[in-house]
């Protein structure tokens, strides 16, 4: 399996939603190798960052169903660079 290592941007509009997206990235918490969560309540916001290693397939189903939640925004970016398993 060809696996690439990048990160992921969450921005949470809606905290009521981070069971929801919480639930998400436990699902795939073999993929996540860090990450690092920023309430922002003044803002009633909050910014989560994860650092990925896994498949095209795996990374994009995990951005997929955080950014089907409504109130998230998500954005990835991953290595050029594949890594053989």
């Amino acid at each position: 399996m060809q696996r690439r290592i990048g990160v992921v941007g969450i921005v949470i509009e809606d905290r009521a939603k981070a069971p929801e997206i919480n639930n998400i990235l436990s699902n795939y918490s073999e993929i996540i190798i860090g990450r690092m969560g920023i309430p922002h309540r003044e803002r009633e916001l909050s910014v989560i960052s994860l650092i990925v290693e896994g498949t095209n397939e795996e990374i994009g189903a995990m951005t997929g169903k955080l950014g089907n939640i409504k109130g998230v925004q998500v954005k990835s970016a991953l290595s050029t660079k594949y890594w053989e398993t």
